[in-house]
């Protein structure tokens, strides 16, 4: 009777805030009453939920044991959230005609399968350096917007799946998730110099090494904003060069260096290929579906015969004052010179303190296996615990299965200074803070397609470094939109969905040219 009445008492509270003027001395988009809105709604939600389990525990009493099969859990959001919401009340988006230019453009892009799904070759000649440097510390947003934020939280239960939940536009970060993930590949040195170890154990230990030092860059600034959830049928491409001088005397690694003509053997295997004194790792990525969120990308170097290709599908839940994204999924490095593989899995994310000042935590275990060579590593990225702990900890170790000898153990924090030990006693730190980090080079924006990242999301980014944030949110609205529509017209034509440059095979997705099909097509060619 209590609940009962509480809620009655809540909505009259709500009824009486929403029936309130939009403008005047008090209106229903009062700072101070949009707080109250949300503080309410979500405490009658908890306690809600809390009334359902005591129910549950009471029942269980009396009957001595809980029914089998039921469970204890927080229950399914009674709240809608289908729409923006701009300081606690539904968006009221213009009409078509007052509409910018650019945003009807968004919208009469025509459906993708009817543009050429044909794979394009990037030439990475037009590539240019990458100026571009978008660094989130700026809180100004999030501080303006908390009641947005207060009033989408009163109405996420724990545990809920945000994949097709909508959020605020002010939250975004200036780039694609599908840039996100090249951004990964930001120390393209210590890639290249994987293949360059001279025994199996120095080249899973390098990747152990390579693979820690990748996330670091991946992060733009200190604030944790969310990428753009790519559209269907949306590609990234980029590249890197790293001079050939700056690999002869792998300074990144513990080990010995090698000699530059051991360095470029294999890149007399490229027959008509002009001698170049820079290494290029290319880069795609495609957004191969939307429900479920999947993503493809592949990265390869071609004269070091060695190419990585991983397909993620990002997983978001509300976990209270946090934001936790699952990365499922798997990627594959091929050293094609060795004939090895390691398949490797990622962490989970997490966007801490949404409320205050939010900050990026990776979380979970990893593993890199190596089939071939017996050897593996396993990871540990440790979550800071509620009392003390340092923040983004991070352990491994890599041990040769077949004798369990441990060769090498991590310890340290994946944005700071990591110390690797080794089996020869030798001991490394590697200051993170500190390292050189190349430039991606992309093409320029009249180069790229309509549905290359930059130019696609060009309109919501520039309004977001303007700092028009209702602008930004028509822009990607009018994408969002798009892509409803192109889904809705597929599904009542029964039409597929056809990729660009990624292939289904079995539950992954594998790039359509990947190195190694080139590289036996080569060598089957040259034994002829």
């Amino acid at each position: 009777q209590m609940m009962s009445q509480a809620e009655g008492q809540q909505r009259e509270l709500i009824r009486s805030i929403e029936c309130l003027p939009v403008s005047g001395h008090l209106t229903s988009l009062d700072q101070d009453l949009l707080m109250l809105k949300a503080t309410s709604m979500a405490t009658m939600n908890c306690l809600s939920d809390c009334f359902h389990i005591l129910q549950l525990q009471h029942a269980s009493q009396q009957k001595g044991s809980l029914p089998a099969g039921t469970t204890i859990s927080w229950l399914e959001p009674k709240i809608s959230l289908a729409n923006h919401f701009k300081n606690g009340a539904a968006q009221n988006f213009p009409a078509e005609i007052n509409k910018p230019a650019s945003v009807r453009e968004e919208q009469s892009i025509a459906e993708p399968c009817q543009l050429t799904r044909e794979p394009e070759e990037i030439n990475p000649d037009e590539e240019l350096e990458d100026i571009c440097d978008d660094k989130e510390d700026d809180l100004g947003a999030v501080e303006e917007q908390r009641s947005v934020i207060l009033h989408l939280l009163s109405q996420l239960k724990l545990g809920m799946d945000l994949t097709r939940v909508v959020l605020p536009t002010f939250i975004l970060e200036k780039r694609s998730l599908l840039e996100m993930y090249a951004d990964f590949m930001s120390h393209p040195d210590l890639f290249i110099a994987i293949t360059n170890g001279t025994t199996p154990e120095e080249r899973m230990i390098r990747f152990v090494e390579y693979y820690l030092t990748s996330f670091h860059e991946g992060r733009k600034g200190a604030i944790a904003k969310k990428p753009y959830n790519p559209i269907i049928g949306e590609t990234f491409h980029c590249s890197w060069r790293m001079p050939k001088s700056d690999l002869t005397t792998d300074a990144g690694s513990n080990f010995s260096a090698h000699s530059p003509s051991e360095q470029v053997t294999l890149s007399k295997d490229l027959e008509g290929q002009t001698e170049l004194d820079y290494y290029t790792v290319k880069f795609v990525a495609e957004q191969v579906s939307h429900h479920p969120p999947v993503s493809g990308f592949y990265a390869e170097c071609a004269e070091r015969k060695m190419c990585v290709n991983a397909h993620i599908w990002t997983k978001s839940k509300f976990l209270g004052m946090s934001i936790g994204v699952t990365m499922v999924g798997e990627g594959l490095l091929s050293l094609l010179e060795h004939g090895e593989e390691y398949t490797f899995s990622l962490p989970c994310a997490y966007a801490r303190s949404i409320l205050t000042v939010p900050w990026v935590e990776l979380g979970g275990k990893v593993n890199i296996n190596c089939a071939k060579t017996g050897y593996s590593a396993s990871i540990n990225f440790h979550t800071k615990p509620f009392y003390g702990g340092k923040l983004h900890r991070v352990t491994g170790e890599v041990k040769h299965n077949m004798t369990n000898t441990v060769v090498c153990r991590v310890q340290g924090e994946w944005n700071s200074v990591l110390e690797f030990t080794y089996s020869n006693g030798e001991t490394k730190y590697v200051d993170l803070t500190k390292m050189s980090v190349t430039r991606k080079r992309v093409r320029p924006l009249e180069k790229q397609g309509p549905f290359e990242s930059r130019r696609l999301w060009q309109h919501v980014t520039e309004s977001l470094r303007d700092g028009d944030i209702d602008k930004a949110t028509e822009h990607k609205r009018a994408l969002e939109e798009r892509q409803r529509n192109e889904e809705r017209l597929r599904a009542e034509t029964e039409t597929p969905w056809c990729t660009k440059y990624f292939l289904k095979e079995g539950d992954g997705w594998v790039y359509h040219k990947p190195l190694w099909k080139t590289v036996s097509a080569v060598q089957t060619q040259q034994m002829d």
